[in-house]
């Protein structure tokens, strides 16, 4: 398996070869399907056949409805194992939902941000303080002489201003700012961006909130403030499971928080939980609490899946949290 950080490896791949079939992780955010979105209207650009890809049947996050994602597949492609595997946004291979799609391959392209990426493919460009993955393609189709369209443009900002949290995350840099001008200069809407991912709610996304609030609670002094959802609230609030997206946020924001977590039971996969980790201060690398289940992410924001009781793993995080505070300190 080759490694590498060279953009121009990518590039070459991706100028050489003719067919993709493009993915992401389960679960997508902004970044992941602006990302996807994103690389394959460029690879159609430069005259190339490029299929999105994303297995199960979860539907996708209601405020991403807008995107033109009409020709998004959740099956395999018949021609898959003769298709390059374009793999943006995902830091592991089993975040893909289709481990076999990467054997299949001939090839394996991975395209990341995260800076605890397994570099499963055969060329990886990661670039960890890129602040999205968004804004690492940007790169790669300056290289390919991409023509920024307004169509192009769209889903670079939706990856940008999400995977920022709105430009205020700590992983807000000039370059992302910069990048933010020239997309909307290319043609970007920001008002109608904003409107369909912020302002577009629907009422039982609300009633799923108000649950998750009414659970909150505050560990070590306020200091870490813990939720969850169980199956029920989920069928009593009429929300599909994306509509847990962005919950929480709202128990980050609580002043004197350092750490918010949010956990859910699943409706579908393989394991009893899936849980939400955000970091308020620099000193906790949340990645490293949800590495201890299997999971990853970024210093600021992760996740993962557990079988443990929901006792176990605030007792876990807690514990974590206390560790890393304490190492912070010495």
């Amino acid at each position: 398996m080759t490694q590498t950080t060279d953009l121009n490896a990518i590039a070459d791949a991706l100028r050489q070869h003719d067919r993709f079939l493009v993915v992401t992780h389960e679960n997508p955010d902004g970044d992941a399907l602006g990302s996807m979105l994103a690389v394959s209207l460029a690879l159609r650009q430069l005259g190339k056949d490029a299929v999105m890809y994303l297995p199960g049947q979860t539907p996708l996050p209601r405020e991403y409805a807008f995107m033109p994602l009409e020709d998004l597949v959740r099956e395999p492609p018949a021609d898959a194992s003769e298709r390059v595997l374009l793999a943006v946004d995902c830091a592991k291979e089993d975040r893909i939902g289709d481990e076999a799609a990467l054997a299949r391959s001939p090839l394996v392209l991975d395209v990341d941000h995260h800076h605890d990426n397994t570099r499963f493919g055969d060329l990886n460009l990661i670039v960890a303080d890129a602040s999205s993955t968004g804004e690492v393609l940007r790169d790669v189709f300056a290289e390919l002489g991409v023509e920024l369209t307004p169509e192009l443009a769209e889903p670079l900002y939706i990856a940008l201003v999400t995977d920022t949290g709105r430009f205020q995350y700590a992983n807000t840099t000039p370059k992302s700012l910069r990048l933010a001008a020239e997309l909307v200069e290319a043609g970007a809407d920001v008002h109608a961006v904003f409107q369909q991912v912020y302002e577009s709610v629907e009422f039982a996304k609300l009633k799923l909130l108000a649950r998750a609030l009414g659970r909150a609670e505050v560990l070590e002094g306020g200091r870490i403030v813990v939720s969850h959802l169980l199956r029920t609230d989920f069928a009593e609030a009429g929300a599909a499971e994306p509509y847990s997206e962005g919950l929480i946020d709202y128990l980050r924001a609580v002043e004197g928080a350092e750490l918010a977590v949010l956990i859910r039971e699943q409706l579908h996969g393989p394991h009893a939980y899936k849980g939400s980790l955000r970091s308020s201060i620099d000193e906790l690398d949340v990645s490293a609490i949800a590495h201890s289940f299997g999971g990853g992410g970024h210093r600021q924001a992760a996740g993962f899946s557990s079988d443990a009781t929901l006792e176990e793993i605030v007792e876990r995080i807690r514990l974590g949290f206390l560790e890393q505070r304490a190492t912070s300190r010495a």
